[in-house]
């Protein structure tokens, strides 16, 4: 079929009418023919057997009756009005019940002619009663496309008090089929189709709206998850090739004395293969003549900074400059602190520019930065002002991406004539599925080994009744020359109250540890930066032992003298947050440990990720639950309902289909790059329509 037939207005379908058109665009986005093809049910209703009234249970369950109306009245209620009809079969008597739409149901019913009615039956009164059912004639129940499953569409309150009803889309389903002959264009090739035994579009089509069985069913949905997976995959993967041939980087060919030098004489420890595995991939792409795109995944505490250095050394080998961008000035300062301490015996120049650098410190870094006498730059937001301009930036590094906007990173595009290298790096291990989706046009690292000499971080669950041992606990690993975390959690609706418990808790542990034999700091969000940073020093150079902090601290802090963590009301904690805040400790050569203290409540989700944190330490194990928990969209930060607007797949429940259709997309792209062969053509086609009509950013929040 012509795919413009697909793109007509939903106006002119039969049945429609402006207002109808007007509502079905509103709430569900239906602006096409396509669109409405494309509307999938939410479930199925087995409409096969037809009950007497007599028959009828005090279920609550959906039920189909043939009978006639024979009377029909007005009954005043204390708020408004209700339609009530009384419908009979040879069997007995069942009202009908409306409380909305009245008007236009009343008119539109006839009295004493068949009709087939569907809906959930209420038992009062000895006697049953059916709130707004679904209505048909008998004759034109008999002559529609009939399926034993009904489908059952996505709705909303106001499509249903506009009358139209779960019937009426399904009406406008089978007018759209009758006009379009049901002759959809296959999009899938041939061999597709044949080594994965798929159904052709046109039957996975008629099958997912009008089923005859539950085994049809299950054959039309996994053909339309595979194709809706394939093509994300396809546009994914394309876009990673078409940038990698026409986005030109710098080619970095030389390996040079700064490498070298950290290399063979200033490594301070032994790399892991992991991290061997990691540079060797990304000094691949420095030298390719493509801009590197790179997503570097590494649990925390996997030594992703000297993975960082050794790229950003290369570079300074190339004759370029390298800068270093972090969410928070904190992070940022521990960056720039951890790399001069690193570099100390190379000829190198680091600069550090946050918000709080002093103004002429500013224009010196400016000054530098122009006449290439600055190597490294690490800093947070400020690196993107205007007037930072770089003699010439290879390689921009980006630490924690999510908290960094698609438009904040292409500011550091632009300060250049070629875009720089990009190296994302992120501490939250982000499970594979979402990761082939969210990321499927960057090219993955991961560092899934931990440095040697790490302990794993002992991780225990107490109730708040247990909290006299835990401070016993505390004041033992005090006494033995330790530090302390105690986190609250913080929801920001809800500031006041986290203050509060902030700051009873703070009360509790000055008084269970008072001066001068313990000493204590706070941190929390509503404090200056500057009373931030005071406090943080005083914990990173020992003079506090406990530091009672809001999440604050999630990212990145690094004192190794630092080895328990406590957990206040873990359970209003997510699952990544508890392994961040975990891996602030076992920076160092002692034994760590992680206590998560709750009350005795506890939800089925908040049992299940407590008991995943005590299990296990592997952060992809733990953002595999917390995916399944979760849903995509939470997970990835974005507000939306999904990171991925899909209509039929599941990224969670489909992810053996999303592997499946990845592989497939790649192995199609490699043997035929421009999709220009024969058997190719309906994918080519309808690429070309996705790319039209839908982008796939439309489907990525």
């Amino acid at each position: 079929m012509n795919a413009n037939f697909l793109q007509t207005p939903i106006d002119y379908l039969k049945g429609v009418g402006p207002n109808r058109a007007d509502l079905l665009k509103k709430e569900l986005g239906i602006h096409t023919f396509q669109d409405l093809l494309n509307l999938f049910p939410n479930r199925y209703l087995d409409r096969t057997q037809y009950y007497k009234i007599t028959q009828l249970q005090q279920t609550n369950a959906e039920v189909q009756i043939i009978g006639k109306i024979t009377h029909i009245k007005t009954i005043e209620q204390k708020r408004g009005k209700r339609l009530v009809a009384t419908f009979i079969d040879e069997t007995g008597t069942i009202e009908l019940v409306w409380f909305r739409g009245q008007k236009w149901i009343r008119e539109n019913l006839k009295l004493n002619v068949p009709y087939v009615i569907f809906g959930k039956t209420n038992y009062f009164n000895n006697s049953f009663s059916m709130p707004h059912p679904e209505m048909e004639l008998l004759d034109a129940h008999e002559k529609s496309i009939r399926s034993a499953m009904q489908p059952v569409y996505p709705s909303t309150e106001k499509l249903g008090n506009s009358g139209i009803t779960n019937r009426v889309i399904n009406g406008l389903m089978q007018q759209l089929f009758l006009e379009s002959k049901n002759a959809f264009a296959e999009t899938l090739s041939k061999p597709l189709l044949e080594q994965l035994k798929l159904d052709s579009k046109k039957e996975a089509l008629f099958n997912i709206h009008f089923p005859k069985s539950q085994a049809h069913l299950a054959r039309a949905q996994y053909r339309l998850k595979f194709e809706e997976l394939f093509y994300i995959q396809l546009q994914l993967i394309r876009k990673n090739l078409i940038h990698k041939s026409k986005i030109k980087g710098y080619p970095f060919d030389k390996i040079g004395p700064n490498f070298n030098t950290f290399f063979s004489e200033h490594l301070p420890f032994e790399l892991t293969e992991a991290q061997k595995r990691v540079i060797k991939e990304i000094r691949n792409d420095l030298g390719s003549n493509a801009q590197m795109n790179r997503l570097l995944q590494g649990d925390v505490g996997s030594g992703k900074t000297i993975v960082a250095l050794m790229s950003m050394l290369i570079a300074i080998d190339n004759g370029f400059q390298a800068c270093l961008m972090a969410p928070t000035e904190i992070l940022s300062v521990q960056h720039y602190t951890g790399l001069v301490e690193l570099c100390k015996k190379l000829n190198t120049s680091i600069e550090l520019l946050t918000g709080s650098t002093k103004t002429s410190k500013r224009r010196e870094i400016h000054k530098k930065l122009e006449n290439g006498e600055l190597d490294i730059l690490i800093g947070t937001h400020a690196l993107l002002e205007d007037k930072v301009k770089f003699k010439n930036l290879g390689l921009a590094i980006v630490d924690e991406q999510h908290r960094f906007g698609v438009e904040q990173r292409s500011k550091l595009w632009h300060k250049n004539e070629y875009p720089p290298h990009v190296l994302v790096m992120t501490a939250t291990p982000i499970p594979r599925t979402l990761a082939m989706s969210v990321y499927g046009d960057l090219d993955i690292s991961v560092i899934d080994e931990l440095p040697p000499g790490r302990k794993d971080i002992k991780t225990v669950h107490r109730f708040d009744a247990n909290r006299l041992k835990v401070f016993r606990f505390i004041k033992d690993e005090i006494s033995k020359g330790r530090q302390v975390y105690i986190v609250y959690p913080l929801i920001q609706e809800s500031e006041t109250m986290d203050y509060k418990d902030l700051m009873d808790g703070y009360e509790s542990i000055v008084r269970e540890f008072p001066q001068p034999n313990y000493q204590v700091s706070i941190l929390h969000g509503q404090m200056k930066p500057a009373d931030k940073e005071y406090e943080m020093n005083r914990f990173i150079k020992g003079e506090t032992q406990i530091m009672v902090a809001t999440t604050v601290i999630e990212v990145g802090v690094n004192v190794p003298n630092a080895s328990v963590m406590i957990v206040e009301s873990a359970e209003r904690f997510g699952l990544s947050q508890l392994h961040q805040l975990r891996g602030r400790v076992g920076r160092g050569a002692e034994q760590s440990y992680c206590i998560l203290m709750t009350s005795h409540k506890l939800s089925a989700d908040a049992k299940t990720r407590l008991e995943t944190m005590v299990r296990t330490s592997d952060g992809f194990e733990i953002a595999e639950v917390d995916l399944k928990l979760r849903g995509p969209g939470d997970m990835m930060g974005t507000q939306q309902s999904g990171v991925l607007n899909l209509r039929i797949a599941d990224i969670i429940k489909d992810s053996e289909i999303l592997k499946i259709a990845r592989s497939y997309a790649m192995q199609v792209l490699k043997a035929d790059p421009n999709l220009s062969s024969e058997e190719n053509i309906p994918i080519k086609n309808t690429y070309a329509q996705l790319v039209k009509y839908r982008n796939i950013w439309n489907y990525i929040s």
